[in-house]
């Protein structure tokens, strides 16, 4: 059994971690346990092995162009392991903790994502997750040719007309593909949206203690990020624990560079303290 405090030990040593040196599945389902506590991570570590061993097995088998790969990416995580976005109940917050994703078959585009990105990965495949706001989509590069393909729909590839459209449709008629929908990013930011998945449910359901606490998680394996630390101490002033607000938003103001906030903070610091008297 995964207890919380050895998942968040997991989270840490992330957090200390190179970028390029996360295993984002072993992240992800740390993640999981917080949410799911006393679970036997085992099982679940195995079938992450399995779906790499599957894709050594059948890689290895096939012509090694970008074709070849991207069909066996869907082959043994779509059709073998039998893997696909859940469209019937996608704000479902299952569908963005690994564990039950992995139990389900069934996840966000992120934590599906995850998934190719962990098994391509580990053939030595360039992919990377892209900046595309609304829907994580993963590009995998071989030499000068490269592909998108979106893990939620079986890993199809998206033509520039499939993500135009795809954009609008979670964006707005008026949104339009820019250059930086196209940028990747890194593990950490794929692990936050992960997380961001679960934080904004709550905070819709206007359940704020439950947002605290994935925040806190969030911070555990990204804890330089000053953002976090910032909505930390917003939630912390709403919820009406003033010395934590403090704390957090003293260290967002040691971690940002941007003055515009750090004044807007300084003042709120002020205001804070204040009521604490």
């Amino acid at each position: 059994m995964t207890s919380d405090a050895e998942a968040r030990e997991i989270l840490r040593r992330t957090g200390d971690l190179p970028d390029d040196e996360i295993d984002l599945a072993e992240a992800a389902l740390a993640l999981g346990a917080l949410e799911r506590p006393n679970t036997d991570l085992g099982g679940y570590r195995r079938h992450i092995q399995a779906i790499v061993a599957d894709l050594a097995e059948r890689a290895d088998a096939d012509a090694d162009g970008l074709e070849d790969r991207i069909a066996s990416l869907h082959a043994v995580i779509g059709e073998r392991h039998g893997y696909s976005g859940d469209h019937d109940t996608y704000d479902d917050l299952q569908n963005a903790n690994m564990l039950r994703v992995i139990d389900r078959r069934r996840g966000l585009p992120v934590a599906l994502g995850i998934l190719y990105l962990h098994a391509a990965r580990s053939r030595g495949w360039a992919m990377v997750g892209l900046n595309f706001p609304g829907h994580f989509l993963v590009r995998i590069d071989k030499g000068p040719v490269r592909a998108i393909i979106d893990p939620f729909n079986e890993g199809q590839v998206r033509t520039v007309v499939d993500l135009r459209d795809l954009l609008k449709a979670t964006a707005g008629s008026a949104a339009e593909l820019e250059p930086e929908h196209y940028q990747p990013v890194s593990n950490r930011d794929v692990l936050l949206r992960l997380q961001n998945n679960i934080k904004l449910r709550h905070l819709s359901a206007h359940d704020v203690p439950k947002a605290l606490e994935v925040l806190s998680g969030m911070r555990l394996f990204a804890p330089h990020e000053p953002a976090l630390w910032r909505e930390t101490g917003l939630l912390e002033a709403h919820a009406g624990n003033l010395k934590d607000a403090i704390t957090a938003l003293e260290t967002f103001m040691a971690l940002t560079g941007d003055e515009h906030h750090r004044h807007q903070t300084a003042s709120l610091i002020q205001q804070l303290k204040k009521r604490l008297n």
